[in-house]
């Protein structure tokens, strides 16, 4: 049988790890064929974000990826432009989650249902929530209006405006690592 305090640490080292848990890289394509030396200048394109809701309230939200994106950029030695080679589209999703636990005889006893009748079953009883989220990364050819690369990027997303920003580093540099340009 194990004890209660060992379970306790289980779980709590189970929670702080899927908290910290680092940036998964979805998915990241390509056009085939596509010669990407041939780019010399990128710039963003002018949309609205439909959930920039989900940023309020913080100092960390579209712009903070905007900067993260232009340094992958820049780094791989494209200049920004009023016209240029690439447009840069980038897309946001959050989501609330609920994080759970399956119950444990142990712990959470059968219940009564009734004449002398007691029951168990396990089940996924609700501990908390949080927001994950999924940046999308679309490069396009600004001449032949094509996507040629995509990322795709997701992880959990703190309250804390400061680690938000740091998984949002951490994200598009994971991210970056895929396109086919290296940095130089």
């Amino acid at each position: 049988m194990i004890p209660m305090k060992t379970t306790l640490l289980v779980l709590l080292l189970a929670v702080g790890a899927a908290s910290c848990s680092p940036v998964r890289v979805e998915t990241s394509t390509q056009v085939p064929g596509t010669d990407f030396s041939a780019y010399k200048t990128y710039n963003f394109m002018d949309v609205t974000a439909r959930n920039e809701a989900a940023f309020a309230g913080g100092a960390v939200g579209i712009e903070e990826l905007k900067r993260a994106v232009a340094r992958e950029m820049e780094n791989r030695g494209y200049q920004r432009a009023e016209s240029p080679d690439l447009w840069v589209n980038i897309g946001v999703v959050t989501e609330e989650k609920v994080q759970t636990r399956e119950t444990n005889i142990q712990f959470d006893g059968p219940r009564y249902i009734g004449q002398r009748r007691y029951h168990w079953e396990s089940q996924q009883v609700p501990v908390g929530t949080y927001k994950y989220g999924t940046a999308t990364v679309d490069v396009v050819d600004a001449a032949r209006n094509t996507q040629i690369w995509q990322g795709v990027a997701a992880s959990t997303l703190s309250k804390d405006p400061e680690k938000l920003a740091a998984r949002i580093d951490e994200g598009i540099a994971t991210m970056f690592e895929k396109y086919p340009v290296r940095a130089q």
